[in-house]
């Protein structure tokens, strides 16, 4: 699901300003976001909507909305830091991130944004990783470059930083999980800054100033893995951020590679495991390359954004209460709240988006949804 026409155009100042305005307001997440650009026709339009949504939601009061002297104040913070906050609908946007089910509608790139329109694979891994491997992290992520391949990872300790260092002379992507002003883990502020001052870039979706707390990190996650052919995961045990990136990865579509360890490590639990599960067994670069190497090229595929409502689809109150009483504590899927309410798919749509407006939506992994 995306905003992306097969002529990606450049939005003027006051649109960017609106896309920001949007996406920063309260109960507006990537999702909801598209879902609402598609309805409205424009982000000043869902501005203006957004309080009679929240009100058919059942809200008692609205989300707040982010004002335009906010939105403004942190372009400008931006622009002094030399952050660009690209839109998913233009050409610079990392072509495969755009594919995933929620891009980000702006992402902050500080750096080099030409890198992220090269091929990229991610390596990702323990924090706690053994000098065997952070020094295979470092292999791998050295021939990847050499093979003109740009290295995307988390800048988090052990694997993720190996990875980095090894990849700055050919192009490294930081994805961090707070505001590019704010770097995490601090000791990587040298790690950072080599990053962004050579061939690559930090990238993030979250807004300068913000301090990554627990639940962005599988944020960040799924844009490791969107931006990336494949995700290569280097030791990770049975319980970590790499198995949710390589469970992200599978989602959408991407390669997942495995590093086998010692089942004596416990350290090396999570991807042997990815191996019995079906990702490919590598030990080299060389065996990564030759897996990826029939998808370069390809033209991505666009996506028909099935589940989306179209402009028009209001629920009338019968069908809105129907749905809603569906609904409760217990994930349900979109296919059978339409069968079992025999509205509209973009009837059932138009109402969970009400729903997520008035913060009484909760979506979860694989299309399911709940009552919060």
């Amino acid at each position: 699901m995306n905003s992306r026409s097969p002529d990606a155009t450049s939005l003027t100042d006051t649109e960017r300003r609106d896309w920001l305005r949007l996406i920063r307001s309260e109960n507006v997440g990537p999702r909801t976001f598209h879902m609402l650009l598609r309805h409205c026709g424009s982000a000043a339009a869902a501005l203006t909507a957004l309080p009679e949504f929240a009100r058919r939601g059942g809200a008692v009061r609205h989300g707040q909305i982010c004002s335009a002297a906010d939105a403004e104040q942190e372009i400008a913070e931006a622009r002094r830091l030399g952050v660009r906050m690209i839109a998913s609908c233009e050409a610079s946007y990392p072509s495969r991130l755009v594919q995933i089910d929620d891009p980000p509608p702006l992402l902050g790139v500080h750096g080099t944004a030409e890198a992220l329109q090269q091929p990229m694979l991610a390596i990702v891994g323990s924090r706690n990783a053994s000098a065997a491997g952070q020094k295979l992290a470092q292999m791998l992520a050295h021939d990847l470059g050499d093979a003109g391949f740009v290295v995307v990872s988390g800048l988090a300790r052990g694997i993720d930083q190996a990875a980095h260092r090894a990849a700055i002379a050919s192009g490294t992507i930081a994805v961090l999980a707070g505001g590019l002003d704010r770097i995490y883990p601090p000791e990587h502020a040298d790690l950072y800054a080599a990053i962004v001052r050579s061939s690559g870039a930090a990238v993030s979706e979250l807004p300068l100033g913000h301090t990554a707390r627990a639940h962005d990190f599988p944020r960040r996650n799924r844009l490791i893995s969107g931006l990336s052919l494949g995700v290569v995961v280097v030791e990770a045990a049975e319980r970590s951020g790499s198995l949710i990136t390589a469970r992200f990865a599978g989602e959408q579509g991407r390669e997942v590679f495995a590093v086998p360890g010692s089942p004596l490590d416990p350290r090396c639990a999570g991807t042997n495991a990815l191996i019995k599960q079906g990702a490919v067994f590598i030990t080299s670069a060389a065996d990564v390359i030759e897996a990826v190497r029939p998808i370069l090229g390809q033209p991505m595929l666009s996506l028909d954004e099935p589940d989306l409502p179209a402009t028009g689809a209001d629920p009338g109150d019968g069908e809105r209460q129907r749905i809603v009483a569906l609904l409760g504590p217990t994930a349900v899927s979109l296919d059978d709240l339409i069968r079992l309410s025999g509205a509209s798919p973009a009837v059932v749509r138009m109402v969970l988006l009400e729903l997520e407006l008035a913060g009484r939506l909760e979506r979860q992994g694989g299309g399911l949804v709940a009552l919060a």
